[in-house]
């Protein structure tokens, strides 16, 4: 919605110039840490001069075990600039860590309630997020829009939930297959986090071994690709030439360890027990029609040639193998909490950097996909920052992209170039060089949203 004032509005800001005042506007500078009926904590910043802007902050993703405790901010910086500049930034940490967005959604509402019970009415509402954040921020966004003017989903898991555990899926599924045929190994379907911790520890000693030959580098190239994992996806990396082939498998192995130890097992296991079973599958899946989509096939053509296999007989014995099926319950209960639809009512933002192994900006494909079925394609923005790395944004490519949604409830119209971008982030942080840049993400290997209803069924 525009937030440019009408003749109206103006005139009778000039009669009662109390209206464009926050109703309960604090004197001094307020920071307030409190807990919510549910259990979630939250946290409110608000400077004496307040814009009228109200930031709802959706934090990423926390494995169950972390401490529960609220942000309003992406970091440090982002927050003490936005504060000096006279937003309100406030967050929860939602009731409880892991696969939360059931939640989620109802913490963040309630800490906008008290922030309203507290301080007033907002003059503009915004919630943004990182991560899972990212999710929450959409999911917010979709469902309950009148209660904001706009969003902004930054590294977003805007593939929704169905699509992200069947992508998760894929990588391990391969490993397995091609590299522990014969092991007991089970991908899904966990008793508890033990059972989880234990397979995952299981394959990762097989992906370790195997990384010392050709043979196995070049399969777990392989089971990268199929979850489209950037050969150059740290900031510690040394960024390999576009043919420096093993320099890039090297740089995917340290990112296939990483999704071993955590989000394929571990985090699958969490979102399992809220969903009363395995909520993905690969019934059905051709993969080798999902590796030639892949921006990755090149380099896994060259390592199977390098190391003197046949990448053929590979993909039969993926199509060939034993699937894992879905439970029905598992999946209606994922599709219902965790699916998205494309449906937006208001603008919204979407930002991700170009290597990102956890939530590849393939997702950002999956996304307007479904807004564009949806008919919300023109609500939608997206911009892209080269960067290897999660959420690896500057403190002004993150103000410079609150800034572009801001101009864009402003004046109605998106002015999201590269070079707007830059010009946005150069001007809240001079000392950063921006890297936002033209970029187009291929589409992700297997999306699955509400407005494609019948699309990639189990």
């Amino acid at each position: 919605m525009l937030r440019t004032p009408t003749a109206l509005a103006v005139l009778a800001a000039t009669l009662c110039t109390a209206v464009a005042v926050p109703a309960q506007a604090a004197p001094t500078d307020t920071h307030l840490e409190g807990q919510l009926a549910s259990g979630a904590k939250y946290l409110m910043d608000v400077p004496a001069d307040w814009n009228g802007t109200v930031l709802l902050y959706s934090h990423g993703y926390r494995p169950a075990a972390a401490p529960v405790s609220a942000q309003n901010a992406p970091s440090p910086a982002t927050l003490t600039e936005l504060l000096d500049e006279g937003y309100a930034l406030i967050g929860s940490s939602y009731a409880t860590n892991g696969w939360a967005i059931t939640d989620a959604v109802p913490d963040q509402l309630a800490t906008l309630d008290l922030f309203t019970e507290k301080f007033g009415k907002a003059r503009e509402t915004i919630a943004w997020g990182t991560s899972y954040g990212g999710f929450v921020t959409t999911a917010l966004a979709e469902r309950h829009a009148d209660r904001f003017d706009g969003s902004l989903s930054m590294c977003g898991l805007v593939q929704g939930g169905v699509a992200n555990w069947n992508s998760t899926l894929d990588p391990v599924f391969a490993l397995k297959t091609l590299l522990a045929p014969d092991a007991d190994i089970p991908l899904a379907g966990f008793a508890d986090q033990s059972a989880a911790v234990g397979a995952a520890n299981a394959l990762s000693a097989k992906v370790a071994e195997a990384q010392r030959t050709p043979e196995g580098r070049a399969r777990i190239a392989l089971a990268a690709a199929l979850h489209n994992i950037p050969g150059y996806n740290d900031p510690s990396q040394t960024e390999p030439a576009p043919t420096e082939w093993n320099a890039q498998q090297a740089n995917q192995y340290a990112a296939v360890s990483g999704l071993l130890n955590l989000p394929a097992f571990s985090w699958r296991q969490e979102a399992e027990s809220r969903a009363g079973g395995n909520m993905s599958w690969n019934t059905g899946v051709d993969y080798t029609a999902m590796l030639a989509r892949s921006p990755l096939f090149k380099e896994v053509k060259e390592l199977y040639k390098e190391a003197g296999l046949a990448l053929r007989t590979d993909l039969g014995a993926l199509n060939r193998a034993p699937r894992i099926a879905a439970d029905a319950k598992a999946v209606r209960w994922m599709r219902q909490t965790s699916a998205l639809s494309g449906r937006l009512t208001d603008p919204q933002l979407n930002i991700h950097t170009t290597g990102d192994a956890l939530i590849p900006v393939q997702a950002e494909s999956a996304y307007r996909r479904a807004a564009t079925a949806a008919h919300s394609g023109r609500l939608l923005s997206q911009a892209y920052v080269d960067s290897p790395g999660h959420c690896t944004f500057t403190t002004g490519e993150t103000i410079g992209a609150l800034r572009t949604l801001e101009h864009r409830l402003d004046t109605g119209r998106w002015d999201a170039s590269p070079e707007a971008l830059n010009s946005r982030a150069a001007q809240a942080d001079s000392t950063t060089e921006p890297r936002y840049l033209s970029y187009r993400p291929t589409a992700y290997p297997r999306p699955y949203d509400l407005a494609h209803p019948g699309d990639a069924r189990p």
